[in-house]
């Protein structure tokens, strides 16, 4: 007989490429009996979609949010009666108040040690130093399971047969035929206080793409429609493109040119060939993970537009 389900409440982080790269880590510990139930932003939902998982959208207020996770305790109780006594929640996360939520809602949480939150968590764990985010995650993964593995090649994202549906409907009213190239123009946060857009994505797109014969489509989030409109008007716009279908339409695509952002995690993910251009981020710590990735950088700084272009021709086969 299957084993009962072992409830496991897991806050994931706030960024797209910190969920993407935490989900090994998830489907290690589903596959080891854990029944997740996830916190998160809203768009993570459609994100996980394809691995089934249920994701609670993250209320803004800390009271709310201890309410729900003392909800998500009181529904997981019948479930699982040694819930109270072993390790029942995860915190990617490092903040202290994600700690503290987790130990006013009473749940036994593992995390890394950081911010001086230890005494919050009924486990934490040193967090590693010097290895790449993904390690990171997949760190507290080893310390849950009492077992140390070798993390996978690759990510595995799984994506919905809706999300497929909705990327095929969206392709045939816009007229883009499979094997396009994706581009992800835009950058969130910096890295070091640097700015992580590559300066020369814009001539590079208008210059230097179109002798490819290919379509060119850029799918801008929340309060990028307006650049990818001025600065990238011989793409093809597609807005207000949820994560789920937005990995789906990347599937089919021939490859990914993208700054050092959530969509280049995610096309990695789902292995669609990337050319990662990275300046000031450093590709031990951040890089986008899989055998699909190209990394782009010059000596500490950008990489010459040159090497960008003959990284798209072998990719396409044109070199």
């Amino acid at each position: 007989m299957p084993s009962p389900p072992r409830p496991l409440i897991v806050r994931l982080r706030n960024w797209v490429g910190d969920v993407t790269l935490g989900i090994p880590t998830l489907q290690r510990l589903a596959d080891h009996g854990y029944a997740l139930q996830l916190v998160g932003k809203g768009w993570a939902r459609d994100l996980l979609a394809g691995h089934g998982w249920p994701v609670h959208v993250l209320p803004k207020t800390l009271g709310e949010r201890v309410r729900q996770l003392r909800e998500l305790r009181r529904t997981a109780g019948p479930e699982d009666p040694d819930l109270p006594r072993r390790l029942n929640a995860v915190c990617f996360p490092y903040s202290f108040s994600s700690a503290l939520e987790f130990r006013l809602a009473g749940l036994r949480a593992l995390g890394h040690a950081y911010e001086g939150r230890s005494l919050l968590l009924a486990c934490a764990a040193p967090r590693p130093r010097g290895v790449h985010e993904l390690e990171v995650y997949w760190d507290l993964g080893n310390v849950l399971l009492g077992q140390t593995a070798a993390p996978p090649a690759a990510i595995g994202l799984r994506v919905s047969d809706v999300h497929r549906a909705q990327a095929a409907a969206l392709r045939a009213a816009h007229g883009i035929e499979p094997g396009c190239i994706v581009i992800c123009p835009f950058a969130g946060g910096t890295w070091a206080k640097q700015d992580k857009t590559w300066p020369a994505f814009t001539d590079f797109v208008a210059r230097e793409l179109p002798a490819f014969g290919r379509r060119v489509v850029v799918c801008p989030g929340p309060g990028e429609e307006a650049i990818a409109r001025e600065q990238f008007a011989s793409a093809r716009l597609l807005p207000n493109v949820d994560l789920g279908t937005y990995a789906a339409l990347l599937q089919d695509a021939a490859l990914m040119v993208s700054n050092d952002t959530g969509p280049g995690h995610i096309a990695a993910a789902v292995g669609t060939p990337l050319i990662s251009v990275l300046g000031p981020s450093d590709p031990t710590l951040w890089r986008a993970w899989g055998p699909s990735v190209q990394v782009l950088r010059g000596d500490g700084t950008w990489p010459d537009r040159r090497a960008v272009v003959d990284a798209v021709a072998r990719t396409l086969g044109r070199d």
